[in-house]
């Protein structure tokens, strides 16, 4: 069990933070609602959409890297 207040925990949830947005962007009707700011705190989703859609192998290899962190070293 990942704890969210050690460094592990911060990796998986902005890992899986930045996964949801860039699905949520592919999502017609969750895009123009969620995703339509560009500034402020909601600038933070659209920001993490466009790492996760820009960036998706990166994101991707650092997914699987850590998901075998977490089963087998953790």
């Amino acid at each position: 069990m990942t704890n969210v207040y050690s460094f592990d925990g911060i990796l998986v949830f902005g890992l899986l933070f930045i996964c949801t947005c860039a699905y949520l962007k592919k999502v017609p009707r969750l895009n123009n609602w969620l995703l339509s700011e560009k500034r402020g705190v909601w600038g933070v989703f659209y920001k993490a959409a466009v790492i996760g859609t820009r960036l998706h192998i990166a994101v991707a290899l650092c997914c699987l890297s850590m998901a075998l962190y977490v089963i087998f070293i953790k």
